[in-house]
C-alpha cells in the first residue's frame, strides 16, 4: 500500500479529519451540564457511550494506527471496524437527539421535531437505503479503484472516512431505535433487512480475502479480511441482540397492556 499524498502531511490531515470528534464531545459534555441543570439527570451510561464511541473514532483517525492504516491493510481494517462499526453504535446509544431536544429551548426543540419527519430524512433513514449507503458504499470501496484513489487524494480520504462513520452511524439507528425516531418500521421489516445487511458485510470479508485490493499483499489481505469478518461478526451480535431486546420488550408491553385492559 502506497499513501504518498496522505502522508506528506499525515498530521494535518488526521487532526482535520478527527476535529469533528473532538467538538462532538465538547458540545455533549456541555449539553449535558445544561439538561442537568433544568431536568433529572442523564443517564451516565449514556454519556460514558458517547465518550468511547468519539474516542474509538479519533484513535482510528488519529495516531499510531492512523499512521500504521496508510502502510497495513489489516491496521486499516480495525479502522474500519472501530470508525464504521463500534464508534457509530456506541454514540447511537448515547441517545444525542433526545439529549438535543431536551437541552434547546421548547420552541427550537419543536422545530427540530418537524425537520426530522421530512421527506429527505424518511428517505436516508430507511433500513433498505441505509443498508446501500453503508454496505454497498463498502462494497464499492474494496472492489473497485476507489480504495487506491481514497489514498493519493487528500479530499477524497478525507470524504471516504466521513462516509463511513455517517453510513455506519445512520444504518445503525436505522435498525435500533434509541433517539425518537418520527417513521418507525416494524421490527419483522428491520430483523429481515438487518439479515441480508449483515450477509452482505460478511461476503465481502471473504471476497477480499480471495480477491485483494489492487497493491495490497495477498497476506495482508487474508489478514484484513479475517479482521473485518470475524470483528464485524462481534458487533454485529451487539446490534441484533439491542434490535430482538427492543422487540422483546415491546411485545411484552404490547401483552401486558391487552392484558390490563381486558381485565379492567
Amino acid at each position: 500500500m502506497h499513501l504518498a499524498h496522505v502522508q506528506s502531511s499525515p498530521i494535518i490531515v488526521q487532526l482535520l479529519i478527527a476535529l469533528p470528534f473532538f467538538i462532538a464531545i465538547i458540545f455533549y459534555i456541555v449539553a449535558v451540564i445544561v439538561s442537568n441543570l433544568h431536568k433529572k439527570q442523564w443517564p451516565h451510561f449514556r454519556t460514558i457511550c458517547w465518550l468511547v464511541g468519539n474516542v474509538s473514532a479519533i484513535v482510528t483517525l488519529v495516531g499510531p494506527l492512523a499512521s500504521l492504516s496508510h502502510i497495513h491493510f489489516a491496521a486499516h481494517m480495525i479502522g474500519h471496524l472501530l470508525l464504521g462499526m463500534l464508534a457509530p453504535l456506541l454514540m447511537a446509544l448515547a441517545a444525542p437527539m433526545a439529549l438535543l431536544l431536551r437541552t434547546l429551548p421548547v420552541n427550537t426543540a419543536r422545530t427540530l421535531s418537524r425537520t426530522m419527519k421530512n421527506p429527505y430524512v424518511r428517505f436516508i433513514s430507511h433500513p433498505i437505503n441505509a443498508s446501500i449507503l453503508n454496505v454497498g458504499g463498502l462494497w464499492l470501496l474494496y472492489t473497485t479503484l476507489l480504495f487506491n484513489l481514497m489514498h493519493e487524494h487528500i479530499l477524497l480520504y478525507i470524504f471516504m472516512h466521513l462516509h463511513i462513520f455517517l453510513a455506519g452511524y445512520v444504518f445503525t439507528i436505522a435498525f435500533i431505535y434509541i433517539d425518537p425516531t418520527p417513521h418507525p418500521y416494524p421490527y419483522v421489516f428491520r430483523s429481515l433487512i438487518l439479515v441480508v445487511a449483515l450477509a452482505a458485510h460478511s461476503i465481502l470479508a471473504k471476497y477480499i480475502y480471495a480477491n485483494p485490493p489492487q497493491h495490497v499483499p495477498v497476506t495482508q489481505a487474508e489478514l484484513g479480511a479475517k479482521i473485518m469478518y470475524y470483528g464485524g461478526d462481534a458487533i454485529e451480535i451487539i446490534l441484533v441482540y439491542i434490535l430482538f431486546y427492543q422487540w422483546f420488550k415491546s411485545t411484552r408491553n404490547s401483552i401486558h397492556t391487552k392484558t390490563t385492559i381486558s381485565s379492567s
